[in-house]
């Protein structure tokens, strides 16, 4: 795991000091994560588990734009055109262990979550047991916005989020800056980016649990917390249709605002997401929650309004995507319990070992 990393590799593993350092590198595509990095993330994770040398881990990313823009949603696109979906069941399969992998990972693992963070950049990142945000930092869960559903544990991570400010993120996919990212639970530490060099040049030599508090200031002001009561009132409601309403008519021009974004999205997709993420709630630790997203994620590769976004997105970028149902009303209930049922006979549940004790 030592020496130079070869420039053409799309994760760069090096040692310095005591540190193992990961970094995405695929800047062009902001350092999106494909099947690959997956299992070359995942097989340093074991190599340095067990190295007496690397004390500590630290993710980040290359380029100046972010650490990691999600999963690669245009081969995802490919993949249920021409193979049916498989490839991406089995991405999912092993990036999800993953995430559950970060999360118990038994040495530090310091993620640097400057810049761009979204989707699968959350699952690598937020999970882990010491979060940095700097001012760069854009975190979210977008996949409403693809005809998706929040997944590597992001229904997790949003549902112990406080009050509803994680049901608002998830339906909405709206990205939050540093402070939000801390008011919500999605991130440890606010630290200015002029400082990271400092802080990753400490890491190499010092313990890694003293190291980014020293570094660590007051983030600038964020705006969830003065949001608040009507964001919890609002999307305390037991469907989508009516969080739409509450927002519509409580007379805050922002939650006016934010009803019309939540229309733009699949109306299967945010129905699909407020279950699970309510389920998320009582399942108890992240794997049974990956489980669970697991399922839902197969089932969206069924359903026309995952490739339909995308291609609205990604692949012909007129962002009008035509979402099938077109409307809320239109999204049965059975339509939303489908996403939730046990996998099909020639499907492989993902099935993760239980948490450790006093893990959650």
């Amino acid at each position: 795991m030592t020496g130079a990393p070869m420039t053409g590799d799309s994760v760069l593993l090096r040692s310095e000091g005591r540190v193992g350092h990961l970094t995405l590198n695929r800047p062009r595509a902001l350092n999106a994560l494909d099947h690959a990095m997956v299992i070359r993330i995942d097989q340093a994770l074991s190599a340095w588990e067990r190295d007496p040398a690397v004390e500590t881990v630290v993710i980040t990313g290359a380029g100046e734009r972010g650490l990691c823009a999600g999963g690669d949603i245009r081969a995802i696109h490919q993949d249920v055109h021409s193979g049916g979906g498989a490839a991406s069941a089995a991405f999912w399969r092993d990036e999800y262990r993953l995430n559950a992998r970060i999360a118990r990972y038994p040495k530090p693992y310091v993620a640097v979550m400057d810049g761009i963070v979204m989707g699968g950049g959350v699952g690598v990142s937020a999970h882990g047991s010491v979060r940095v945000v700097t001012e760069r930092s854009r975190v979210a869960m977008p996949e409403t916005g693809i005809g998706f559903v929040p997944d590597v544990g992001g229904t997790y991570l949003l549902g112990r989020a406080p009050g509803e400010l994680g049901t608002h993120l998830a339906l909405t996919g709206a990205p939050v800056g540093a402070a939000d990212a801390l008011l919500c639970g999605l991130a440890d530490h606010y630290v200015p980016a002029a400082l990271l060099p400092d802080l990753l040049a400490e890491l190499a030599h010092a313990p890694a649990p003293q190291v980014p508090a020293r570094y660590a200031r007051e983030a600038p002001a964020g705006e969830l917390a003065g949001q608040r009561e009507w964001i919890d009132a609002c999307y305390a409601a037991d469907t989508v249709e009516e969080i739409v309403d509450r927002l519509l008519g409580c007379g805050v021009p922002a939650a006016k605002e934010t009803a019309e974004t939540i229309l733009t999205r699949s109306p299967t997709a945010l129905k699909v997401t407020l279950a699970a993420l309510r389920r998320a709630r009582t399942l108890g630790p992240l794997e049974r929650v990956l489980e669970q997203e697991y399922r839902v994620s197969c089932a969206a590769l069924s359903s026309p309004d995952l490739v339909e976004g995308i291609r609205a997105q990604l692949i012909d970028r007129d962002r009008d995507p035509h979402w099938s149902p077109a409307t809320l009303p239109e999204v049965t209930d059975e339509a939303v319990a489908r996403h939730f049922a046990p996998l099909a006979p020639l499907a492989r549940e993902l099935d993760l070992p239980a948490g450790q004790p006093g893990g959650d």
